[in-house]
């Protein structure tokens, strides 16, 4: 729901402050209207259901993958496309995949959201709000971590994402299970290392050199990736939190036995943790790495003391894996 309308409101019947934080703890607890809000007056429901639409973001499709991962599109008031993804696994519960814009202002060649047209910013109501969906419909169970890895680049809009971050652990999702992904925003990145939330820090990087990595995602030109890594050994030496490090796997691209060298040679190992990516199809020009590639060159990091892991790709028959999402409605299963 729309928090700030939700005050505005209140205030203007002349209700306590500490009505606001009621409707907010049964909204966190997965109620699925106001008429479930016994402890509020029956008028004051009633008021509320009719000026304060329950949910800020209206579910045009949802999809279910074979894997059990969930995908929802959404719009807002003012019809902006937007999706987020709940992820599941068996060994440590299931993940929410949140969006922080619609669309990305950022046009990296390889990730579907960069070829979307870019609309706005998202307000911390509409991100929480994708969280409040997946409570109220798959349960208060279903995930206990979020990732700021859906659409769009986080860091240009920290403010809603912090303040949504803040109220999180309400809805289950400690701090120290958060984390926001960056493909390098310097600015963004220094307010996290200032931040006193203990959130994690994800660096989507995908190339050692600073001539592909321009190539593949634009944004290298404004912040290089050398200013890029100090920023993050700075987030390391006042936080104490290693940061992991997102590496999409590109068959002839970014996948050699020298690119694994150049790659473990700009990391620290104390710092840093790799996620290789297996490339997940859309409209781009590129081919995703083999299975061989791939664990060539996650031995070749781990050889020279990099941790390093390959994710495990969710939800690729229904667009909802790494880079996947566009906005585009996929027939539920």
């Amino acid at each position: 729901m729309d928090l700030d309308l939700l005050q505005q409101t209140l205030a203007a019947h002349g209700e306590p402050a500490f009505r606001a934080r009621q409707v907010w703890q049964w909204a966190a607890r997965g109620a699925a209207s106001y008429e479930a809000m016994t402890n509020l007056p029956r008028g004051l429901r009633a008021a509320l259901a009719a000026e304060v639409p329950f949910s800020c973001l209206e579910v045009q499709a949802q999809a279910r993958s074979r894997d059990g991962t969930v995908k929802a599109l959404f719009a807002t008031a003012d019809g902006r496309p937007l999706e987020a993804v709940l992820m599941r696994y068996r060994d440590r519960g299931g993940s929410v995949c949140l969006s922080s814009q619609s669309g990305c202002p950022l046009t990296c060649s390889f990730c579907a959201t960069g070829g979307m047209r870019f609309a706005r910013n998202l307000s911390a109501s509409e991100i929480l709000e994708q969280t409040l969906h997946f409570r109220r419909t798959e349960g208060a169970e279903a995930f206990g971590h979020c990732v700021f890895m859906g659409m769009g680049e986080p860091l240009l809009n920290l403010d809603a994402v912090l303040a949504a971050c803040e109220r999180l652990p309400d809805v289950g999702i400690a701090h120290r299970h958060t984390a926001i992904s960056t493909v390098g925003w310097i600015p963004g990145i220094e307010r996290l290392t200032d931040c006193e939330l203990p959130l994690r820090l994800a660096l989507s990087l995908h190339a050692a050199d600073e001539a592909l990595r321009s190539e593949l995602m634009p944004v290298n030109e404004r912040y290089p990736l050398r200013e890029v890594i100090e920023a993050c050994r700075a987030f390391y030496a006042r936080r104490r939190r290693r940061i992991f490090v997102e590496y999409v796997m590109l068959a002839g691209v970014n996948d050699r036995y020298e690119q694994a060298l150049a790659l473990a040679g700009l990391l620290d190992r104390r710092i840093f943790k790799v996620n290789l990516i297996p490339y997940n199809p859309t409209e781009s020009q590129y081919r995703g790495s083999g299975r061989e590639a791939i664990a060539a060159f996650a031995a070749v990091l781990r050889g020279r003391g990099i941790e390093t892991t390959v994710r495990l790709t969710r939800g690729r028959d229904i667009d909802a894996a790494c880079g996947q999402l566009a906005a585009r409605a996929t027939a539920a299963a």
